[in-house]
This record gives structure tokens, sequence and C-alpha cells, in this order.
């Protein structure tokens, strides 16, 4: 039973952390290094993540600034961004690139909401899905002779305790944002 309940506890984890990942990306109108690190940069013909060819750093709360380790980049990072369809207006100096993300209008707001219900449900299915396998491992357990049915029962509300408890996070991860979101 131990090792389902840790498959299971892996199972939560891994959907918690790309939901994690997934609403921290969403651009709120702060500037942080994940609002980019998903950008492909055509690297000598191979598209390489744009953190693995630049410095990227927070100069303050609404400015990103890139610095390629290659300057013949530059180009590339400011094209690759300006295609991204993020919004953003890379100001290239030559030397470094400049990004300042722009206040969400309230229109953005929404959107960005409604991304991160999207996302949440998202994660809350994966997280079921997850349910849904440790259960028929109990119940085949349960069928080969392991565990009796009083076991079983036993065994699926300490599943459901685990599901629970992970569901709770998501919603605090949730809130989180939000309340980020309605202080900028």
């Amino acid at each position: 039973m131990e090792n389902i309940t840790n498959i299971l506890r892996e199972k939560i984890e891994k959907s918690q952390s790309y939901f994690k990942s997934e609403i921290e990306s969403l651009s709120v109108g702060r500037a942080t290094p994940s609002l980019i690190d998903g950008l492909l940069v055509d690297y000598f013909g191979t598209p390489t993540p744009i953190n693995q060819v630049a410095t990227i750093s927070i100069l303050d709360a609404r400015n990103i600034l890139i610095q390629p380790w290659d300057k013949k980049q530059l180009k590339e990072i400011e094209k690759t961004i300006n295609l991204s369809h993020l919004g953003f207006n890379p100001v290239n100096n030559g030397e470094t690139i400049r990004i300042t993300v722009p206040q969400p209008t309230e229109e953005r707001r929404k959107e960005i909401v409604k991304r991160l219900h999207e996302l949440l449900e998202e994660a809350k299915v994966a997280i079921r899905g997850a349910r849904e396998d440790a259960m028929k491992e109990v119940k085949i357990l349960e069928k080969n002779g392991g565990v009796g049915e009083d076991e079983r029962f036993t065994r699926q509300d300490e599943i459901q305790k685990i599901i629970n408890s992970g569901n709770e996070k998501l919603e605090e991860e949730l809130k989180r944002k939000e309340k980020e979101m309605m202080t900028i």
C-alpha cells in the first residue's frame, strides 16, 4: 500500500509543480524570468531556450534585462520576443535587450483569471486520473487476496485524503496568484 500512496503523491506533486510553473509564466505586470523562459531562440539552427544563450536579470518590478553571451544573438533574441505574442516590445541597444512588462489591462486580467482556472482544472483532472489509478490498484490488491474488504475501504479513504490535500494546495496557489494580480 505504501508503494501505491508514494506513486500517488509523486503524481500529485508533478501536477502541482506543472501548475505552479504554468501560472508563474502568466504575465501579470511584474517582471520575472519565467515570462520568457519558455521562448526558444534559433541558436545556429537549433531551437534553444533563451536562458541557455543569455543571462536574464530583473532590473526592477517592470523591467527584464537580457544579456546574450554571444552578441550575434541579439537580433535573433529580439526577433523571438517579437514573434512570441507575449505583447512585449524589446529594446535592443547593441549590447543588451530590455523588456518593459506592461501593466495588464482589465481585459487582460480577466483573460489571465480565465486561464488560471483552466490550468487549475487541467491539474485537477490529472490528479483525478492519479486517484483512479490508485483506487484500481487497491481493488486489484483485494481481488488477489492482498487485503480484505475493510482494509480496501480504509486504503481508499487514505487515498481520498491525499487527493483532497493535493487539491487544496492547488487552490491555495490559485488564490495566491489571483491576489498577486489584484495588487498590481
